[in-house]
């Protein structure tokens, strides 16, 4: 009996040692673990993001910047059973919600269940006068783009992961983003206590070559001709030819980034300016006769006979409504458009330098344009090797490129012989307040200033003399070319060889012509006019002129004096 009294006296006192011994590792040694884990119990963590970078015109004109928008949640666990109920209607009443969805996420077991976004101001007032335990009011910073759907395809959009799509924002997206942090969110009672584990970093902003001015004009241009010509799609590149800055970058349909989850055709969101591929047609026929020249196969002088039609082995090769023009210079080859004319010029080169001469133009590469999703075309077909195929190309069929492309390419004729980099960012103003300026990026020399003068004049002789006279602007020489070209089946996802009956008409050009300041392109997709004489070139010239007078550009003769 004592011994069995002994054994539980034992037990007892083993068993409460290791009790007490247990009590002192909890609440001594290991007090910093376990309070970490009682706090657990009510803090939940989460990574917030910097607030944004701006990007502005280069006036300083927003086009997307952040905004503080304030949104409504709860915590449930923290709602008290006798309160639901009244939760449930006020809130109902308050934010215009269905109250078996604020029952719903009432009854979640959990710290945080969004109710709204966007509040306003009647609706954040009357939720703090609830006064109920359970309920906040939280803020975000929300990606906003002031000027709607202006420059759309430019600036691309933020989506609900903060992360930048397409254009600029999705191009600059690490520079734009701010320094993500994580902030230890504490319930404690009503109160919400936020904590940093590092510092918020503000995003760098973005200062734009784009001209408010300009980009305006250019968009408003379009939405006319959209009337005007019912084309079904349309776009305008005005760049400075001599440092590659983008002035305006315009595109028609646009959408509004603010809503860009409304959009439910996804191409919108595609700029067709550097990703949509194109046959140029009758505009590319200043750098065949720039390359011909270059090499000296021909002069501004050369003259031809043109029979109406060329024969390459089998195929014949027409001139635009089959006319015939008889004995002409190369100039006015290209005052009248003549597609022959062309073929000779390249035949003069030789198929071999002339494939050199598109390389060089930059036409089987990539620009570099600072905008997100560039494409290029290989060009496989021409690069066979078919003398026909190299034919056609002189005068822009059978050639594929984008519009910045044969911006790009032109630039050279325009600046005495050096491509551009085009670019969009003229500096990046870091969040401490220091800045990194873009420098202009010029190529080698592609062709000689002597060749990129004399094919000038002969654009300038197109607008003098030629089929473009209604791009003339008095007092001032205008360098420009026509294009329209005919869109091959495989373009419409027509599984067909050959030519629809659509067209790509558009007009490229820059002036002043023997210093330019500017270069413009205008390219429509199958409008309703005969040729880019009727259409596209109107618009060039009512922006042209919309810039010299912007700009008060000095005229290069007094007006009246020139014939």
């Amino acid at each position: 009996m004592n011994k069995r009294l002994g054994l539980i006296i034992f037990i007892l006192f083993i068993g409460g040692a290791a009790i007490i011994g247990r009590l002192f590792i909890i609440q001594v040694l290991g007090q910093n673990l376990y309070r970490a884990w009682a706090i657990g119990q009510q803090t939940f963590f989460s990574t917030i993001a910097g607030e944004r970078g701006e990007i502005l015109f280069s006036n300083r004109e927003k086009l997307a910047t952040d905004t503080v928008k304030k949104f409504a949640y709860i915590s449930p666990k923290e709602i008290k059973q006798e309160d639901k109920e009244k939760i449930e209607i006020a809130l109902g009443q308050i934010l215009d919600l269905d109250q078996n969805f604020i029952k719903e996420q009432i009854n979640q077991d959990s710290f945080y269940e969004l109710l709204k976004k966007s509040l306003s101001d009647r609706e954040i007032d009357q939720i703090q006068r609830l006064n109920l335990l359970g309920i906040y009011i939280g803020q975000e910073s929300t990606r906003v783009y002031p000027q709607e759907e202006m420059a759309s395809q430019v600036i691309g959009f933020v989506n609900a992961q903060n992360l930048g799509q397409y254009g600029l924002e999705g191009y600059y997206q690490d520079i734009l983003a701010g320094k993500e942090t994580t902030l230890v969110q504490e319930k404690g009672g009503k109160d919400l206590i936020l904590s940093s584990s590092g510092k918020k970093v503000q995003g760098n902003d973005l200062l734009l070559t784009l001209d408010y001015n300009i980009q305006f004009q250019a968009e408003k241009m379009l939405a006319q001709a959209r009337k005007d010509y019912n084309f079904k799609s349309g776009g305008i590149i005005v760049i400075n030819p001599n440092d590659g800055e983008v002035l305006a970058l315009a595109n028609y349909p646009s959408f509004d980034p603010n809503n860009y989850d409304k959009e439910k055709d996804l191409g919108i969101f595609k700029n067709p300016v550097l990703q949509k591929i194109f046959e140029p047609g009758s505009v590319f026929k200043p750098i065949t006769m720039a390359a011909a020249i270059d090499e000296n196969k021909i002069t501004p002088q050369t003259t031809y006979t043109d029979e109406g039609v060329v024969k390459i082995g089998n195929r014949l090769i027409y001139n635009y409504a089959n006319r015939t023009y008889g004995l002409n210079t190369m100039t006015q080859v290209l005052e009248k458009s003549i597609n022959t004319g062309a073929v000779f010029a390249q035949q003069q080169l030789g198929s071999e330098m002339f494939l050199k001469y598109l390389e060089s133009f930059g036409f089987f590469e990539k620009t570099g344009i600072d905008l997100q999703g560039e494409v290029y075309s290989e060009n496989k077909e021409l690069k066979k090797g078919y003398e026909i195929n190299f034919a056609t190309a002189s005068f822009g069929q059978g050639i594929e490129i984008t519009p910045i492309q044969l911006v790009r390419a032109f630039s050279a004729i325009a600046n005495k012989g050096k491509m551009v980099k085009p670019y969009l960012v003229k500096k990046i103003i870091n969040s401490d307040g220091s800045t990194t300026e873009t420098k202009p990026e010029l190529s080698r020399e592609i062709i000689s200033p002597q060749t990129s003068s004399q094919v000038a004049s002969m654009m300038v002789s197109v607008i003098e003399n030629g089929y473009s006279k209604k791009a003339k602007i008095p007092g001032y020489f205008i360098a420009g070319k026509t294009g329209t070209a005919q869109v091959p089946w495989g373009a419409l996802e027509i599984s067909k060889s050959g030519y629809s009956d659509e067209t790509v008409q558009s007009f490229l050009g820059f002036a002043p012509a023997y210093n330019p300041k500017f270069l413009i392109l205008v390219k429509l997709d199958n409008p309703e006019a005969k040729t880019a004489e009727y259409s596209a070139m109107p618009i060039f010239r009512d922006l042209a002129k919309y810039i010299i007078d912007l700009w008060q550009i000095p005229p290069d003769y007094e007006a009246g004096s020139h014939r």
